[in-house]
């Protein structure tokens, strides 16, 4: 017995002229101001509508909305600081030197700190256009201290290619690890 094979042929597209490109639609809501900005609900739309009901009120009683919030960490529910530093440290260097995404010491630092070593990373990528790779960045020597419980003060000395750079740093305990909440380059 001998079968045929079977074809399947996409159906054909039928167009009734040329291709033509049109702009991608806005998808964001105008700002205030803007043209095309509600200025009020209009007399099609009912006050109500769309919206979630909000209670200004205080907090229910016996229900405590604190557990949402960041909680601070004690120094022995969290990693050893100075081992845990000295990684973070030499992340931060191969960040800075173009070998890792900033985007790794983000769950690790506080949005300012981020923020600034963004634009630090970016700065450096633009300085480092053209240029041979140097020696890789190490941690060189660090030592910290704690003044006071679920906080820890760390300064590092590092070798940032062919110079020798000192980083200090302020850690904080919160939701169970270590986040770093002010940092300084040399």
């Amino acid at each position: 017995m001998t079968t045929a094979p079977i074809h399947h042929q996409a159906p054909a597209l039928h167009t009734t002229g040329p291709v033509r490109r049109v702009p991608v639609p806005v998808c964001d809501p105008p700002l205030a101001g803007e043209p095309g900005a509600a200025t009020s609900w209009g007399s099609h739309v009912s006050p109500g509508q769309g919206v979630l009901a909000i209670s200004l009120g205080g907090p229910r009683r016996g229900f405590d909305e604190s557990f949402a919030a960041p909680q601070p960490t004690t120094t022995r529910d969290l990693p050893a600081t100075d081992q845990w530093c000295r990684r973070y440290v030499q992340v931060l260097l191969e960040v800075l030197a173009g070998q890792r995404p900033a985007t790794q010491l983000l769950r690790w630092s506080s949005t300012d700190v981020y923020a600034a070593l963004q634009k630090r990373a970016a700065l450096s990528a633009r300085l480092r256009l053209g240029t041979a790779p140097t020696r890789p960045p190490a941690v060189l020597s660090l030592r910290s201290c704690a003044p006071r419980d679920g906080v820890s003060e760390a300064a590092a000395v590092v070798r940032d290619g062919g110079r020798v750079r000192a980083v200090a740093l302020r850690l904080e305990g919160w939701d169970g690890r270590w986040r770093v909440t002010a940092l300084e380059m040399g």
